[in-house]
């Protein structure tokens, strides 16, 4: 039962050669990446890679200890495994998990670049790890412009991966026919896949500056977040209540603040307690009703009656006293005292 089991597994070659397959497909589609058919050929390749990983570490088919001539020309191919996989990660759509899918993807081109570098499939640099490129930040966080010269070599460096790359695919288009038909020579085929790990350095290193640039700026987003997110927590504190500065309570007690008045509450808290007490200006007015507007505009036709009333007896009086100075002149009737 077992050893049907074991026939009923997929083999290496076959995992490789779908998951490559895969990948193709994920890279020419002409579907949006966040699309249901595209993500799913992303996960069913990532997982066909992961089992042919696992069957590559159980099988023990490289070791550090050997030279790439000792390496068997069918099995080179499978040094791209951890290539396939960060290119397919780097394929996946979340941005909630994106920070993790690149640090995933960086993880899988560093050991295919590893590998590469402890075989010497070609002449290249290592990118920095993780804790080197932490401790290289902090060394040269101080320089606010980078360096002119390292600008222009960075420059010229990918200027010179562009072309190789484009001269390994037009030599890895005229043999591809050959080699996948069977027709090639044993040294014919290592040529060829010897190509595709060089190809594959180029890719891995232009992906790893990218994926580095974009961490950089995605942590950058983070902390700018938590920075806003503690600005507005501290600005919720409550107001800090007025207080003076004395030797001593008793002085306090005796001599007071110094000068006239002291705040003891805010305005909010001054308008909430009006509010409470109804002793606001909008507050304690009771809604008049037709009634109540019908009698009061009657009070106030009777006062104005009233008043013109009052007028015309005020203006009767006033013309009474004139007539009468009219008739009775200054000191009449006053004949005692004259002469």
């Amino acid at each position: 039962m077992a050893a049907e089991d074991e026939l009923l597994l997929p083999r290496l070659p076959e995992l490789f050669e779908t998951g490559k397959q895969l990948l193709d497909e994920v890279e020419v589609a002409t579907e949006p990446a966040g699309s249901r058919i595209v993500q799913e050929k992303v996960f069913k390749g990532l997982d066909l890679l992961e089992k042919a990983a696992e069957m590559l570490s159980q099988l023990d088919l490289f070791s550090r200890n050997e030279d790439l001539e000792e390496i068997a020309s069918t099995d080179l191919k499978y040094l791209l495994v951890p290539a396939f996989q960060g290119a397919l990660t780097m394929k996946q759509v979340n941005p909630s998990k994106r920070l993790d899918h690149l640090q995933r993807a960086r993880e899988h081109f560093m050991n295919y670049l590893t590998q590469c570098h402890c075989y010497h499939v070609a002449e290249f640099e290592l990118p920095k790890t993780k804790n080197n490129s932490a401790e290289n930040h902090t060394a040269n966080s101080s320089m606010a412009y980078p360096s002119l010269v390292a600008m222009a070599s960075q420059r010229q460096a990918k200027i010179e991966r562009y072309k190789q790359k484009k001269e390994l695919e037009h030599r890895l288009s005229a043999m591809k026919s050959a080699v996948e038909s069977g027709q090639a020579d044993d040294e014919r085929v290592r040529e060829y896949y010897h190509l595709h790990l060089q190809r594959w350095i180029d890719i891995s290193l232009e992906e790893i500056e990218s994926i580095d640039q974009e961490i950089k700026i995605l942590r950058e987003r983070d902390s700018s977040r938590e920075a806003s997110t503690s600005n507005s927590s501290r600005q919720e504190r409550p107001p800090v209540k007025p207080f003076i500065l004395t030797r001593n309570t008793a002085q306090a007690k005796v001599f007071g603040a110094g000068y006239p008045s002291l705040a003891t509450m805010t305005v909010s808290d001054w308008y909430e307690q009006h509010r409470k007490y109804g002793a606001l200006p909008d507050q304690g007015i009771a809604k008049a009703t037709p009634e109540e507007f019908r009698k009061a505009a009657q009070q106030q036709e009777e006062q104005e009656e009233k008043e013109e009333e009052d007028d015309e007896q005020t203006l009767h009086r006033a013309r009474e006293w004139d007539d009468w100075k009219d008739t009775h002149p200054r000191g009449y009737g006053n004949r005692q005292n004259m002469g």
